[in-house]
């Protein structure tokens, strides 16, 4: 049977709880410091086997500055919440269709998950496809999306620069 305690019930009474010198067990100290600090105290046999490593050195990937952060909703929570929103103010209710902007929910992107019940008139930025075809289908509609952007064929002109 494993002696399942944890380690400092086990060395109770004894001063250095297994790390040596008490005092080599303060903060990062002993280690050389914190992150990519201290390898340079490995022996140079060992320096390669930490090189192998592929994301030790310098940074990796990038964040695009120009890319969009989208906030998703679905229609399940419009349809769950639909009393609550109608109290808040947030849903108003036009002739026959109840109509929302998703900037209130300070979302931007409606998604599909979910049935409605109801015509809505939804107000979005983006939405897939799937959402926009249940909402056709109970009578309501997506308004104000974005265009997509084409991506841009790249054109040769054959000409060679010398």
């Amino acid at each position: 049977m494993l002696n399942r305690r944890k380690k400092s019930i086990k060395f109770r009474g004894m001063r250095s709880h297994g790390y040596g010198s008490h005092k080599k067990h303060r903060g990062s100290g002993h280690q050389g410091g914190v992150g990519m600090a201290g390898t340079g105290k490995k022996a140079d046999q060992k320096k390669p086997s930490i090189w192998t490593d592929t994301k030790y050195f310098g940074r990796h990937g990038f964040i695009s500055k120009t890319r969009v952060k989208t906030n998703a909703i679905n229609i399940f929570f419009i349809e769950e919440h639909a009393a609550a929103l109608e109290k808040s103010g947030k849903m108003k209710k036009e002739g026959d269709a109840y109509v929302l902007n998703l900037k209130d929910f300070k979302c931007n992107k409606l998604l599909a998950s979910g049935t409605p019940t109801r015509k809505y008139k939804i107000t979005a930025q983006y939405a897939s496809v799937e959402a926009i075809t249940k909402i056709q289908q109970a009578g309501g509609s997506v308004e104000g999306l974005l265009p997509k952007k084409e991506k841009k064929a790249k054109e040769s002109d054959g000409k060679k620069k010398k």
